[in-house]
C-alpha cells in the first residue's frame, strides 16, 4: 500500500459515500497515474481510421504519459512512449503525420515505427575522438512499448501484461453496446478539445450520471430529446468501470417536467431550423441517445445520429482535456453526413447539450476545494451498482467508484 492510500481511508458507508479530498490530494493524482493509467487498464488511445495508411503516426496519452501511436510499413499497429532514450525529449511534436522513421529533433537519434532505437548520431565519435563508449546500451533506455488491443475501429493500449484481454475487461454487455455503434469502417469528421477547470474523476462521474442530464440540460428536456420519463435503462459492468446509458427517442414523455416547474423545461421554445434535430434510426432499435464509457477515460456517444468520441487527459490535479472526434461511417451517403455534421452542434465545447457538461465539473471542485474531509451523497437509486431498467439512479457513479478503489487499493 502506497503512502498516500495508507494516509486516506474511504467513509465506513462505502460506495454511497465519495470523499472529497478524492479530487484535489496530490498524492492521490499521482498514484493513480501508477496504479491506473500505467496499470492493468485498457486505454482508449485513437480511432485506427486517424491512421489512414502505412507509415503514419498519431499522437496520444496513457493518462500523463505522451504515446505514441503508429502504422508501420506493413500496416501494422504499435504504440510506445513518446520519449527519447537520450535526453528524455519527445520525439514526436505534431498532432499527427506521415513518416518511415521518427528522429528526435534534439540530437537526432532515429527510430523505427515500432519505438526502436535504430541511430545515434556520433555514437563512434568524430575523427576517432568522442562518441559512447563500446558497452554503452542506449537501445536498452528505449521508449516503453504498449500491448495493443482494437475493436469495431477503436485502439486501445496497456503497459501492463496482467490487463486481461479487451472482450473480457469490458464484459459482454458494454462489448455488445460498442459493437451497436461501431458498426462499419469509420470515416472522420472533425475534431475538438476543451480544457476543464477540474480534476478528471468528476467528469468521469458525470458521464455516468443519468440522473443530471434532463436536469441541467435545459436544451435536451426542453426539445423532448432525453427526459427521465422516456423509456431507457442504464447498463453497469460487473466491474462496476464501465456503462451505458440509453433512452428511446420515439417516447417524448410526459409533463412531468412542466407540472414541476422545473428550470429544465420551457414552454413554447422553437428551432428556427427544424433540420437540427430530424433523426434517420439507422439501428432499427429506436434509441436516439446511448452515452457510454469504459474505465478509465473514454466515452462513446450517440446522440441522434451524432457519433462521437471523447476522450480525457489528466493535465494536473485540477486541469483535463476533453478531446472530442466526430465520425460518420465510410458507407454513409451525402445526405446522413450532412446530418451528423449538422447535430455535431449538440455536442462538444459549445454544443447545445453538452455545453454545460464543461462547467458543471469546475463548480464541485471550486465548492469541495475547502471541504477535504467532508462527502458526497451518492444515494440516488441505493445503494446498488447493479444494471438498473431505469435511468433515476447514480449506480453508475457508484460503479466508476467500485472499480476506482479495486484499482487503488482503498
Amino acid at each position: 500500500m502506497s503512502v498516500a492510500t495508507r494516509s486516506r481511508h474511504w467513509p465506513a458507508e462505502g460506495l454511497t459515500r465519495v470523499p472529497y479530498w478524492v479530487y484535489s490530494d496530490a498524492e492521490i493524482y499521482e498514484e493513480e497515474q501508477r496504479r491506473i493509467f500505467t496499470g492493468a487498464t485498457w486505454s482508449y488511445l485513437c480511432l485506427e481510421a486517424e491512421l489512414p495508411g502505412p507509415n503514419t503516426y498519431r499522437r496520444a496519452n496513457l493518462g500523463t504519459m505522451p504515446i505514441v501511436v503508429t502504422r508501420d510499413g506493413d500496416g501494422n499497429l504499435h504504440a510506445f512512449e513518446n520519449r527519447c532514450a537520450h535526453r528524455g525529449s519527445l520525439l514526436v511534436l505534431k498532432d499527427s503525420g506521415e513518416a518511415r522513421d521518427i528522429t528526435c529533433v534534439y540530437h537526432n537519434w532515429s527510430y523505427d515505427l515500432c519505438g526502436n532505437l535504430t541511430g545515434v548520431a556520433f555514437r563512434r565519435g568524430l575523427g576517432g575522438k568522442g562518441g559512447m563508449p563500446p558497452e554503452c546500451r542506449p537501445e536498452t533506455y528505449g521508449p516503453r512499448k504498449l500491448r495493443l488491443a482494437t475493436l469495431c475501429g477503436l485502439v486501445f493500449g496497456t503497459l501492463s501484461a496482467e490487463t486481461p484481454p479487451i472482450e473480457e475487461y469490458l464484459g459482454p454487455d458494454i462489448h455488445s453496446r460498442i459493437r451497436r455503434v461501431m458498426r462499419a469502417p469509420v470515416k472522420l469528421l472533425g475534431s475538438y478539445s476543451q480544457t476543464l477547470p477540474s480534476n478528471w474523476k468528476l467528469y468521469m462521474e458525470n458521464v455516468k450520471d443519468s440522473y443530471h442530464a434532463s436536469l441541467l440540460h435545459t436544451f435536451f428536456t426542453t426539445f423532448r430529446l432525453n427526459r427521465l420519463s422516456q423509456k431507457g435503462a442504464i447498463v453497469v459492468s460487473a466491474s462496476g468501470g464501465h456503462h451505458a446509458s440509453y433512452s428511446l427517442a420515439a417516447d417524448s414523455g410526459g409533463r412531468e417536467y412542466e407540472q414541476a416547474g422545473m428550470r429544465s423545461a420551457r414552454e413554447g421554445f422553437g428551432l428556427e431550423e427544424p433540420k437540427l434535430l430530424e433523426w434517420v434510426d439507422e439501428l432499427g432499435d429506436g434509441i436516439g441517445l446511448q452515452i457510454l464509457s469504459v474505465f478509465p477515460t473514454f466515452v462513446l456517444q450517440q446522440t441522434r445520429n451524432s457519433l462521437a468520441v471523447r476522450h480525457l487527459v489528466p493535465q494536473g490535479l485540477e486541469r483535463t482535456e476533453l478531446a472530442w472526434t466526430c465520425f460518420g461511417f465510410a458507407s454513409d451517403d451525402e445526405a446522413m453526413t450532412e446530418r451528423r455534421l449538422r447535430q455535431a452542434n449538440l455536442i462538444g465545447p459549445a454544443g447545445y447539450i453538452s455545453m454545460e457538461d464543461g462547467a458543471a465539473p469546475g463548480f464541485v471542485q471550486r465548492g469541495v476545494a475547502s471541504a477535504p474531509d467532508l462527502l458526497s451523497v451518492v444515494e440516488m437509486g441505493g445503494a446498488s451498482v447493479a444494471s438498473e431498467d431505469n435511468r433515476v439512479t447514480e449506480a453508475a457513479v457508484r460503479g466508476f467508484w467500485k472499480a476506482y478503489r479495486g484499482y487503488m487499493g482503498f
